[in-house]
């Protein structure tokens, strides 16, 4: 039998005899072969349930190849792109030998770790809606959707850039290879190009190829460029035939990213139907509804650099929301609009959304407290008597040397002692700022005021300590610091 003709669970079968895959990898290449009447979960839920499917060899498989080639954030990347449950991709990690870390942002200036959430929508018999094919600019279906898709985001931003709210994601954000706070939707050059023309012309004749990338090497060819392009900074990116939903941290549960496009793009394609099914000309009419919806949601889409100054400018003249921390991202779940959303579809009721919203709230606090009660300890039991412990032997060794002759120089010892003393002081300082802050917030009488206090007050009190202790690292001796330094963690073999 021709490859071509095989079923569904012949090609599955195919796939897993070449190596393992995970049943997330099975399904996106499934997915494109998927006939009338062919019931993909059926076919996958049958192969996991006979163990030809198994995640804990999948993970084990892809160590075993790969660990040679890839570091250690890498190789965890890769195990968690195949669709595998975090607590096995860290339960596989520490049998071979590696840290698993699953944290936002763990150390200032080392890039934290998040995830990519790839969205599509296809029909029932397994038609991806969001394939522009050869001609975008002739390909009225994909338009249509692409356009429902650019309304559903933008009028739904806020609960979006809420879904990926928490302490740790706040301070990745807008930094190395994560987006901004400011959702916007990345089209590429292609796209972006029919768009133009949609508005500006009132319809799309012409679609820019894909260039080519010159190498200059002679032994090396010339390369083509996707045409859709790709952008690092950008939230909410078309790569090819999917959106990528890049802001949600590596600790977040991507079902939540998941339910608020699912209804937020089911309630614009509703909204499309009723007008749509009445119309006389349903093509002139889809035609006339693509137009009508680029032009006024043309403000979200961006093909640029989201890192720069420019943007947050350009981005509050367009009106768009850039809410930085989670304090302010919170109460889009208590919107009229987002809680009217999720009730007319069944999702969840308007108490369940007031509910969440003080829930995350609180959360929210409850981690910076921890965080700085956490750091007053470590500054009062460890950094500080660690200061002062050196700060004692280089006395000592100023007063040795006096003791030999006044004439020997203790200008070195002098300048040393003043500048750690100069910051012990100003972490004794920074600790009682800190507790202060922390007392005051904790004392509020609502979630939503703790959590504002906490990111208004208590962080930048965290900071002010973080920024003394930091200078104390960089002169107190090495013997004497308690902590890992960065050189230890990241640079000593």
């Amino acid at each position: 039998m021709a490859f071509g003709t095989l079923s569904l669970k012949g090609r599955a079968l195919r796939l897993l005899s070449q190596r393992e895959h995970s049943r997330t990898e099975l399904a996106t290449k499934l997915a494109r072969h998927v006939q009338e009447g062919d019931d993909l979960n059926a076919v996958l839920d049958d192969l996991q349930a006979k163990d030809f499917i198994n995640a804990n060899r999948v993970a084990e498989s892809l160590v075993h190849r790969r660990a040679g080639r890839l570091g250690t954030q890498r190789l965890v990347q890769e195990l968690r792109s195949k669709g595998l449950d975090d607590d096995l991709v860290r339960a596989t990690a520490e049998r071979h030998g590696f840290a698993c870390l699953l944290h936002e942002k763990p150390f200032a200036g080392v890039n934290g770790s998040g995830k990519h959430d790839n969205w599509s929508i296809t029909t029932d018999t397994g038609m991806n809606l969001l394939d522009p094919g050869e001609t975008p600019n002739e390909n009225i279906q994909f338009l249509l959707v692409l356009a429902c898709v650019i309304k559903a985001v933008d009028t739904h931003a806020d609960l979006l850039r809420r879904s990926a709210s928490n302490v740790g994601n706040d301070l990745r954000l807008g930094a190395s290879e994560a987006p901004p706070a400011i959702v916007s939707v990345f089209l590429g050059t292609q796209l972006e190009d029919v768009v133009r023309q949609l508005v500006e012309t009132g319809e799309a004749r012409s679609c820019l190829e894909g260039s080519t990338l010159h190498t200059g090497v002679s032994t090396v060819p010339d390369l083509p460029m996707d045409a859709t392009d790709r952008n690092r900074t950008s939230p909410f990116a078309f790569t090819g035939n999917k959106f990528e939903f890049r802001m949600p941290g590596s600790a977040e549960n991507l079902s939540d990213c998941n339910t608020i496009l699912n209804t937020a793009v089911a309630k614009e394609l509703k909204g499309y139907a009723d007008e749509l099914e009445g119309a006389e000309d349903f093509t002139s009419a889809a035609i006339a509804l693509i137009k009508r919806t680029i032009r006024d949601h043309r403000r979200v889409i961006f093909n640029g650099n989201g890192y720069t100054a420019e943007w947050e400018e350009e981005a509050a003249k367009r009106g768009l929301p850039n809410k930085k921390n989670t304090p302010a991202a919170l109460p889009a779940l208590i919107e009229p609009k987002n809680i009217a959303l999720m009730e007319d579809f069944g999702v969840l009721t308007k108490v369940e959304m007031e509910s969440r919203y003080e829930v995350e709230m609180e959360h929210y606090s409850k981690i910076i407290n921890i965080e700085a009660l956490t750091m007053l300890e470590m500054a009062r039991k460890q950094l500080l008597p660690a200061i002062n412990a050196y700060m004692s032997e280089v006395a000592n060794t100023a007063a040795s040397k006096l003791a030999v002759s006044e004439h020997i120089s203790v200008r070195s010892e002098t300048k040393t002692l003043e500048k750690l003393s100069s910051d012990a002081d100003a972490m004794s300082d920074a600790i009682d700022t800190l507790q202060d802050a922390v007392n005051a917030a904790k004392a509020l009488p609502t979630e939503s005021e703790k959590a504002v206090a906490f990111h208004d007050n208590v962080l930048p009190a965290m900071d002010a300590l973080r920024a003394a202790a930091d200078d104390a690292e960089t002169i107190c001796g090495e013997d004497y610091w308690p902590l890992p330094s960065y050189s230890k963690m990241l640079y000593y073999v």
